[in-house]
């Protein structure tokens, strides 16, 4: 069964940190261009970070540079965002697909049609 899953995340304070993982069962992770997206109220889920497959070449949103990294373990088919200097501002529902399409146009992200999805997961960030 092909399928995604979320973890991590949950309450964090203002300027703190936090890594999601995202894994995968069913196929290999790695052969997919594959990516963080995130859910903002009101709008389509924007593009967070994105590493594709040929070449490892990492894409991030500009709101999200300096802040976030991607990267993934190979062994363990499984892909990470590490999130540091959370601001409350910052969406509160994190998803991981396959087949992301980014963009450093302003262009909005998109995951293509043979792409998958995970559940979702909740970061929270509050003092």
């Amino acid at each position: 069964q092909v399928q995604l899953v979320e973890s991590g995340g949950g309450l964090v304070q203002p300027g703190g940190s936090a890594r999601l993982s995202c894994a995968a069962s069913g196929f290999t992770l790695d052969y997919y261009d594959r990516g963080w997206f995130r859910r903002v109220p009101g709008k389509e889920r924007e593009g967070v970070a994105c590493v594709s497959t040929a070449g490892g070449t990492t894409t991030y949103a500009d709101y999200v540079k300096g802040r976030f990294t991607i990267y993934r373990d190979k062994a363990k088919n499984t892909m990470y965002l590490q999130m540091t200097s959370l601001r409350p501002e910052d969406p509160d529902v994190y998803y991981c697909a396959t087949d992301v399409v980014p963009s450093t146009t302003g262009v909005r992200w998109y995951v293509g049609a043979d792409g998958y999805w995970g559940q979702g997961i909740h970061v929270n960030v509050s003092s």
